[in-house]
């Protein structure tokens, strides 16, 4: 039976933005330390920055990276990441149960930030401080001189202000593990004041308001709701956070985790557009999905939290350093297909995390770097997807799961710029048969000019990973694409391997008349 796809290049979704590509680096377990700072690591320049994580940084391709937390920004005190290094204070982070050394902070992040050729989204603490403290490191940041904290900058390094633009008002509010855990009441007010205060500084800010930490929140809806009540006149963004897991051997369920996204996301649209008509506020409030992941949280709470609590007060422990397999990396690449297919609603968006703590690179300590499987299909679509999201018709052979119901056995999104290339991503949800799709393109005679797959390698099964050692998981050219072209467009056929994502990257034919 197959999957039958129609796409018009005409009919599009909207912009793909280049945010859709973000990521995150937080001060947790081995993200900064021993991640992208190693001071002494054979690769390492004289900043500390590891030469071999930067360069797998530039080839997976971020745009955007969300620093310093997460957990650890609600008892951060930004001050102590600045200076000298030998004068910073070393702190408890009750976050992650970890000793923070400072040695690296709000400097050495920019620095390393413009090496990587990456934009900072800044987060502010809203657990243990607030408005004035989030006020102050705007101003330290971001205005030119002349004041006592801008001044401060400058004599720590820094002449010219960082001029960050992205700034996000706390993390994750509504969960009762985060310090400085408040109401959807209590959070909303304090959001707004430091939204009015933070805009007063700089007017050219863009501010995220923290939204709902999963779709499972008892409180998700209301909080979103009473938030916006309060700060959608102020904010340009409202944030929410998603990780997925295969749960009891549901593969089925896991492999359709995308259509669990694609479901928060409108409902959420939804919430956004209900508050700002009632507002009467003729505006957007785009979609920051600043935290997304495969993630098997089974293993954090059943193992480690016992081994941070055990092993005491330590600088940059192991935390959450998931081996992940060929089965998460085609997850992964679906997720990436519902961020393609809601850009008219979700404005940016952030892997979590970059380096080590569930990351799509590994690093070890006076070691090498390398790529997990999850680094390929992040690389892949960041590189290949511009332009445009199209809209496609998808009808054909469909699977069940447990938590989602129906769904097409073939995940697809698209793309197509004003070069016209044309980028198709497409998740093969059937774990046992191939599928073949025939995918047809109106408006352009294409040909194929690419083509990545992620499957199980040969002699191995569905749990496989990379490592240190071994890299059994990396794209493939995947054979046998065919291309039918006409008048009115063109008819692309591909065969796609069982539990596969495969990404296309097609060229238009330039027809010369004679």
């Amino acid at each position: 039976m197959g999957i039958q796809i129609e796409a018009d290049v005409s009919e599009v979704i909207g912009a793909v933005p280049r945010r859709l590509f973000g990521s995150f680096v937080e001060h947790m377990g081995r993200s900064v330390h021993t991640g992208i700072f190693e001071p002494g690591h054979s690769t390492s320049d004289d900043r500390g920055f590891r030469g071999d994580v930067l360069g797998l940084v530039r080839e997976l391709g971020p745009s955007v990276v969300r620093y310093p937390g997460g957990n650890f920004v609600s008892a951060y005190r930004w001050e102590d990441g600045v200076g000298p290094v030998e004068r910073r204070p070393v702190r408890l982070d009750p976050a992650w149960h970890s000793v923070e050394s400072n040695r690296f902070g709000l400097h050495e992040f920019a620095a390393w930030a413009e090496a990587a050729d990456v934009e900072v989204m800044y987060a502010v603490n809203l657990g243990t401080r607030g408005v004035q403290e989030a006020a102050d490191v705007l101003e330290y940041c971001n205005h030119p001189g002349g004041t006592e904290l801008s001044e401060r900058r400058r004599a720590n390094g820094a002449d010219r202000p960082f001029g960050f633009r992205l700034w996000c008002l706390g993390n994750e509010m509504d969960g009762p593990w985060q310090v400085g855990h408040k109401t959807a009441e209590e959070y909303g007010r304090l959001a707004a004041e430091t939204a009015r205060l933070m805009r007063m500084i700089d007017p050219g800010v863009e501010l995220v308001v923290a939204g709902s930490s999963s779709r499972e929140m008892p409180t998700f809806g209301h909080w979103e709701r009473t938030v916006l009540e309060h700060t959608a006149a102020l904010v340009d963004h409202l944030s929410l956070h998603a990780y997925y897991q295969e749960h009891n051997g549901d593969v089925s369920s896991y492999l359709a985790s995308a259509a669990a996204l694609d479901g928060f996301v409108r409902t959420t649209a939804g919430i956004i557009d209900d508050v700002l008509a009632k507002a009467g506020l003729d505006k957007k409030v785009g979609i920051s999905v600043d935290e997304w992941n495969v993630w098997d949280q089974r293993h954090w709470n059943d193992v480690e939290q016992h081994e941070l609590a055990a092993g005491g007060w330590r600088e940059h422990p192991r935390i959450i350093e998931q081996d992940y397999t060929v089965t998460d990396a085609v997850v992964v690449g679906s997720l990436l297909g519902s961020l393609l297919r809601n850009v008219d609603r979700v404005t940016m968006a952030n892997q979590a995390q970059l380096v080590n703590v569930i990351a799509p690179i590994r690093a070890e300590p006076g070691g090498p770097a390398w790529r997990q499987t999850t680094f390929h299909p992040f690389s892949l679509v960041s590189s290949l997807a511009e332009g445009n999201s199209l809209r496609l018709t998808v009808t054909g052979e469909t699977i069940h799961t447990g938590l989602h119901g129906r769904v097409d056995v073939v995940d697809a999104a698209a793309t197509f710029d004003e070069n016209g290339r044309c980028a198709v991503f497409l998740t093969n949800r059937s774990t046992e048969s191939e599928t073949e799709v025939r995918l047809r393109v109106r408006g352009a005679r294409l040909t194929p000019d690419g083509t990545w797959t992620v499957a199980v390698p040969d002699g191995h099964h569905r749990h496989v990973t990379n490592s240190v050692h071994t890299a059994p998981v990396r794209p493939v050219p995947l054979p046998g694409v065919t291309a039918e072209r006409d008048p009115e467009g063109t008819t692309i056929t591909a065969t796609l391997p069982p539990l596969s994502w495969t990404a296309l990257r097609l060229a238009t034919v330039v027809v010369r008349d004679v």
